[in-house]
């Protein structure tokens, strides 16, 4: 029997040629993926196939979606997956290795190789696609029925994410070219939804759509979880209905900073989002529904998940698996980890570990969603000029950024969004908040920094005026 294993969500790990060590970290510091080993022989008949692809189709896959592969029995020999001009040169080799690979644009290749490497072959086509496969999640049955609403239609637009209204703040995020500004809210049970009212219409007073990131108490949510997200899901259909453009449901939901420990899982954050995608659509079927983007990190390693928490890519897949994608009309997404341009697919000193590059982050995030557009809804570059502190230990690995960097990094970040045809809104963190201390350095991520210049205004009003 073929022995054939799937893995999903832009699998950098294996395509890393230096080694580099690893640090421990929680589950919400950044991470570097497992140390490589060239020397094994599946990475190096995966090395081997990868590079007879890139070379057949002259396309690059150091960074992908997803990649399988299975020992396999070539009936008619390796080279039956390829028009030879002359059939007697196919090799006599039966038994192999059989790669199929994803790309970001969602192209799959297929490589053949030997056990020993000694021969390898890029197919002309696949011959048997593969699809990111994810493990069922458990309470995912009995959700009901989505009900209908307008779903995320329209062009990429920008936001940001902003501490209040000032004169000062509506006024850079005017001159960033930003339509949409954003909240977060910290939901109580019982509260009456009239609490935001302020929020929404502060935001259409000046000009602005408004995204409300809401989420909830994970200790009250985990002592009784179907009577919270009952209350939950009625509030947000409330607030729906005084006029929010837009509603990320809950925040991080695969880390035990948000989410109870010992519970998370991308199935039961479904039953979560089901519920509340129902309530606000019923309230007002043109408010954007988006998922609750989960915290980037691979500290999980390759089980996926522990008791603390689950890998964004693993969570998104148990969510795919249990019908998430029916109750959302965007997917959310975080970025904010960036310390290279979004044009670079690899160069990050602390490795290729996907959550690091804008690219593989945005088909980190699609792969499991079919056609579903993203939503950024924290996408930031954190630099520490201007401030007298370097940042704290946790953060250390932005502390190379510069001001100029931030700025044309998120313009072309917003760029490259726009261009991609597949993020419909992009919610810049942040525009002016100020906290900085030793453990949270929000105001290192403010395009308003603390001279008061905003470099990043600029930038992004440039490209988003084009």
């Amino acid at each position: 029997m073929p022995r054939r294993i799937q893995f999903a969500s832009a699998l950098l790990l294996l395509v890393l040629v230096a080694l580099f060590s690893m640090t421990p970290m929680t589950a919400t510091q950044a991470q570097t993926g497992p140390t490589p080993t060239p020397n094994d022989p599946l990475w190096r008949a995966f090395s081997a196939a990868r590079t007879a692809v890139e070379e057949k189709f002259n396309v690059d896959l150091t960074i992908v979606q997803n990649y399988s592969f299975e020992e396999v029995e070539f009936v008619n020999g390796i080279d039956d997956c390829v028009a030879l001009e002359d059939p007697t040169t196919a090799r006599s080799l039966y038994f192999g290795w059989r790669f199929v690979i994803t790309a970001l644009d969602g192209r799959q290749f297929e490589g053949r190789t030997s056990f020993d490497t000694t021969i390898v072959t890029a197919c002309d086509q696949v011959t048997a696609p593969s699809a990111p496969e994810a493990t069922a999640a458990p309470g995912a049955a009995g959700l009901p029925a989505p009900v209908a609403g307008a779903g995320a239609t329209g062009a990429f637009e920008l936001g940001g994410h902003v501490l209040g209204l000032s004169t000062n703040t509506v006024n850079a995020a005017r001159r960033a070219g930003m339509s949409w500004v954003k909240h977060q809210v910290r939901y109580a049970a019982g509260a009456d939804p009239s609490g935001v009212a302020n929020l929404i219409n502060g935001a259409h007073q000046n000009g602005f759509k408004v995204l409300l990131g809401i989420v909830g108490d994970p200790a009250a949510l985990g002592a009784s979880f179907d009577s919270y997200v009952a209350g939950f899901a009625t509030y947000l259909g409330g607030v729906a209905a005084l006029g929010a453009d837009a509603i990320e449901v809950w925040n991080e939901p695969n880390i035990d900073r948000e989410w109870p420990a010992g519970q998370i899982n991308g199935g039961s954050y479904t039953r979560m989002l089901a519920a509340a995608f129902n309530a606000i659509k019923a309230r007002n079927p043109n408010t954007i529904v988006i998922s609750g983007a989960p915290a980037p990190t691979g500290f999980f390693g390759s089980a996926g998940c522990g008791t603390g928490g689950c890998n964004d890519d693993t969570f998104m897949q148990q969510m795919a698996a249990a019908g998430a994608a029916n109750y959302m009309d965007c997917v959310g997404l975080h970025y904010n980890e960036g310390i290279i341009a979004p044009s670079q697919t690899s160069g990050d000193p602390r490795g290729g570990y996907p959550t690091y590059y804008f690219q593989s982050m945005l088909g980190r995030g699609l792969a499991p969603f079919g056609g579903k557009p993203a939503c950024f809804s924290e996408l930031g570059y954190l630099s520490p000029d201007g401030f007298s502190a370097p940042l704290p230990a946790n953060f250390a690995w932005g502390q190379n950024t510069s001001v100029a960097e931030q700025a044309s990094w998120l313009a072309d970040a917003a760029t490259r969004a726009a261009q991609s045809g597949r993020v419909r809104l992009m919610i810049v963190w942040n525009v002016d908040f100020t906290l900085y201390t030793a453990d949270d350095p929000q105001g290192g991520y403010a395009m308003i920094r603390p001279d008061g210049s905003c470099p990043a205004c600029d930038a992004l009003g440039t490209v988003m005026r084009r």
